[in-house]
């Protein structure tokens, strides 16, 4: 007889009605049951929060019987169908395979060799929804804290990339710097970046308009990077790279928003005493470092 085999992600906290229907028809089918998940790239994102071996735990606590094994998403339909049946042929070279998927499954984007079945939904259950609602949900148990930790230690470290803008006036003779409230130092405009963002000039011209107001800006360029000494990531295994862009200021009100409380522009020879004086945001020294080495004249 064959070997029943389904494929499927079950990024879910919890094997719902559908997932057990589905299993449980494919196992009234075949003797054996082999099921494929999906692997990610990405770890622990949020459309998949769950590492494969998460997945295996909690269908084997349900179906132990059953084999569970990993494959490796790819970018090729035909190389991920390849695989597919490479694994499955190597694993198991005597015995012959059907494969199980259900609506919005991998059957649209299989082109290998082996035969399909498409098994009717059981009920209008989202993978997606049941993510939303467990995301807030806070458990008083020692599972709970310790997953929590399991899925930090098992991402890769980060680099959060973020923008300032040297905003110039008057033929680069001024530079346009704020200071937050919680810093009596001056510093460049800018912020992190947002997924939303199609390009980090755009993320630029959105932190300096969300900071300094509606200003109508030039000759957006781009002028170095660096890593930046936050004190919010000093003592953490992610950190913080900034992308500096300098603009030339044209027009309009320069008002202070977001968590900058105030805005002032500055002669760039004054800088250096700034830094000197403690003044300047230690963070954007390297930043300033920048500025004045390439425009300050000498």
């Amino acid at each position: 007889m064959e070997t029943g085999v389904i494929i499927a992600r079950f990024q879910t906290p919890y094997l719902h009605e559908g997932h057990m229907d589905l299993i449980q028809k494919v196992k009234e089918q075949h003797d054996k049951l082999i099921i494929i998940l999906g692997v990610s790239p990405v770890k622990t994102s949020r459309k998949n929060p769950y590492d494969f071996y998460t997945r295996e735990t909690m269908i084997k606590k349900e179906f132990n019987d059953v084999i569970v094994l990993p494959l490796s998403d790819h970018p090729s339909d035909e190389a991920w169908s390849q695989n597919l049946d490479n694994m499955l042929e190597s694993a198991f070279p005597a015995e012959a395979f059907t494969l199980y998927g259900s609506r919005d499954s991998f059957i649209p984007y299989y082109h290998g060799k082996k035969p399909i079945v498409e098994l009717p939904e059981h009920g209008d259950y989202s993978a997606t929804e049941l993510r939303k609602k467990y995301a807030d949900k806070v458990s008083n148990s020692r599972d709970f804290r310790a997953g929590i930790l399991y899925t930090l230690h098992n991402q890769y470290k980060k680099v959060y990339p973020t923008v300032d803008v040297a905003v110039f006036r008057n033929n680069k003779t001024e530079v346009l710097l704020g200071r937050k409230a919680i810093s009596s130092n001056w510093r460049l405009v800018g912020g992190f970046s947002d997924p939303e963002d199609d390009s980090y000039e755009m993320a630029a011209l959105r932190e300096m308009r969300e900071e300094c107001g509606d200003l109508a800006v030039e000759n957006l360029q781009y002028e170095t990077s660096s890593k930046v000494d936050d004190w919010r990531y000093k003592n953490e295994a992610d950190q913080i790279i900034t992308l500096l862009f300098s603009c030339d200021y044209n027009e309009g009100d320069v008002i202070a928003q977001d968590d900058i409380k105030e805005l002032q522009w500055f002669p760039l020879g004054e800088l250096p005493k700034m830094k000197e004086s403690n003044q300047l945001s230690p963070e954007h020294y390297m930043l300033f470092d920048f500025i004045l080495n390439k425009y300050l004249t000498k």
